[in-house]
């Protein structure tokens, strides 16, 4: 939950809703700059919430959520979060290019907990 919070302090650009598995309200969060402020103060109460659901629908698993959506948020053009993930070679291609000029960083913002779900369910 304490991740929730401190991406809260930026969630004006909806980064908590992302990292929650809320991609279409971290969008809209994110070109409405925080749904106008008002979503985001709402949200300080809703974080809780939305930290259990999460925990019950992302599995666990050799690599972390946390660290993950820490390299994203801040590190997403160069993509070490995809090499921290093992994908080596999409890592690379985000270094190379911008994270794929930046829309595959906005596409990785929608769909890393699904990844790094898939990732765990095949380590069973």
């Amino acid at each position: 939950m304490l991740m929730g919070y401190l991406l809260w302090l930026f969630g004006f650009t909806g980064a908590h809703r992302f990292y929650y598995g809320k991609p279409i309200t971290g969008t809209i969060w994110f070109f409405t700059f925080g749904l106008f402020l008002i979503g985001w103060i709402i949200d300080l109460f809703l974080i809780p919430l939305m930290d259990r659901q999460a925990d019950l629908r992302f599995q666990r698993g050799s690599r972390n959520y946390t660290v993950s959506w820490i390299l994203l948020t801040f590190l997403g053009a160069l993509g070490i979060h995809r090499m921290y993930m093992g994908k080596w070679i999409t890592g690379i291609i985000y270094l190379l290019t911008g994270g794929l000029f930046l829309l595959g960083v906005l596409y990785d913002f929608w769909t890393l907990n699904d990844q790094l779900s898939i990732k765990h369910q095949r380590e069973r």
